[in-house]
């Protein structure tokens, strides 16, 4: 009743808070990040770990147990979830509400390191990644070609466009998916090497020393300082992979082109995507967990011709599945029923009531209402989301209901005589 009060007393400052409200309400919209989903802040985080060739058992036992037994060190761990199958592993860290998640991630990426020391020869890092409902795809850039491959279009994709696309603000640039990726593949012969006596690791030793980098340095001679370059590397011409000796001593000595052959192949393919029912590679516009979709989704439409210049002309690159369209037409949604609400009440204060003051109190008590509750979420850091735009729908029904209500309840005593300020009062 205070406010109420205050408000019969001092019009004009009611007045000045309603064009404060108007003008933060519209500072408040231009700076709230438009999103999908809120920011839940969730306390997780996420350690993949691949091997390949390990059965489950295996994985449990040789590298989820250490880790599983270091995390727990961790300071503000909940508990750890994990789950082993063929080939990986991967581990939930779940933390207390409250726990600093940047210091989490430092002692997460300590305590990998040191698992890893205890862990079988050959362990790759695994991936670690802190997970957030606001770190969602909200689109993916197509790439479609009439003439190249898709293992060409992921090069292009991966070693052209992703540059650029990861330094847009707010963007988090996952590598493309739907391409052949490059693989030597070298066929080994059965028949010739039960001949040669050879066995399956004897050949994988081969190969690994004949393809492996090794550093150059340098040669002195006299006053030249010289470069020397190893050609250990496999370039351009396979063929002289299969020039490695497999028993260089024996007589005649064996190689590899002797029982194996190679070709400048794939790897097994076990997912391709489709759009159109035609084989192209895409790359997920994903945005940081603070970023909002909308201004994610605007820079990367408005960068589509600086990805599409370092292309070739024969390549197409498009954004599709734009996420952003759920908020908008949210939003847009929003105004419009708002908008509705205001107007069909007015009519209804104006044709029932014959007051004209009225219907624009109306008019003017629901969006002023609305812009309100947007600064109180602004005020709290929240963003436009699905979430909130819903609420403050609802809340429009509402406050229809009310200002109705109020409106005639304020005529009917007032047509008893009562003073104005009395019956607002009561």
């Amino acid at each position: 009743m205070r406010l109420v009060l205050a408000a019969l007393r001092k019009p004009v400052a009611v007045l000045v808070a309603v064009l404060a409200i108007l003008g933060a309400a519209g500072l408040a919209v231009n700076r709230m990040p438009v999103d999908i989903f809120p920011s839940l802040g969730a306390p997780t985080i996420y350690v993949a770990q691949p091997y390949g060739g390990m059965d489950p058992a295996q994985m449990e036992g040789y590298l989820t147990y250490y880790y599983e037994y270091h995390f727990l060190y961790i300071a503000g761990i909940e508990h750890v979830e994990s789950k082993s199958i063929q080939g990986a592993s991967l581990m939930k860290l779940v933390f207390h509400p409250g726990t600093e998640m940047d210091q989490a991630m430092a002692q997460v990426v300590g305590y990998v390191t040191r698992s890893r020391a205890f862990m079988p020869p050959g362990v790759v890092g695994p991936f670690i990644t802190r997970f957030d409902g606001g770190s969602l795809p909200v689109g993916q850039l197509i790439f479609s070609s009439a003439t190249r491959s898709p293992g060409e279009m992921q090069d292009i994709a991966l070693n052209r466009v992703r540059p650029l696309f990861a330094t847009l603000p707010g963007v988090s640039a996952p590598p493309p998916f739907g391409g052949n990726q490059r693989t030597i593949v070298i066929r080994l012969d059965p028949d010739k090497m039960r001949t040669h006596r050879i066995s399956p690791d004897e050949a994988i030793k081969v190969v690994n020393r004949a393809s492996t980098v090794q550093p150059s340095g340098n040669l002195r001679i006299g006053d030249f300082n010289t470069i020397t370059q190893t050609n250990a590397a496999l370039g351009g011409n396979l063929s002289e992979l299969l020039s490695a000796p497999l028993r260089p001593g024996e007589s005649p000595p064996v190689f590899l082109r002797d029982i194996a052959t190679v070709e400048n192949g794939t790897d097994i393919i076990t997912a391709y995507a489709h759009v159109n029912g035609k084989r192209t590679v895409y790359m997920q516009v994903t945005k940081r967990a603070d970023a909002s979709s909308v201004d994610v989704l605007r820079r990367v439409r408005a960068n589509l011709s600086a990805f599409k210049a370092v292309c070739p002309d024969d390549v197409d690159v498009r954004l599709e599945f734009d996420q952003s369209r759920f908020v908008t037409s949210a939003l847009r949604s929003l105004v419009n029923e708002a908008a509705l609400g205001a107007l069909l009440t007015a009519l209804m204060v104006l044709l029932f009531l014959r007051d004209w003051r009225g219907s624009l109190i109306v008019v003017a008590t629901i969006p002023i209402s609305l812009l309100a509750a947007v600064i109180g979420l602004w005020a709290f850091g929240q963003t436009l989301n699905i979430m909130t735009l819903a609420g403050l729908a609802l809340a429009v029904g509402v406050l229809v209901d009310e200002a109705t209500v109020e409106i005639e309840n304020i005529h009917s005593n007032m047509a008893e005589g009562l003073n104005r300020a009395r019956v607002v009062y009561e």
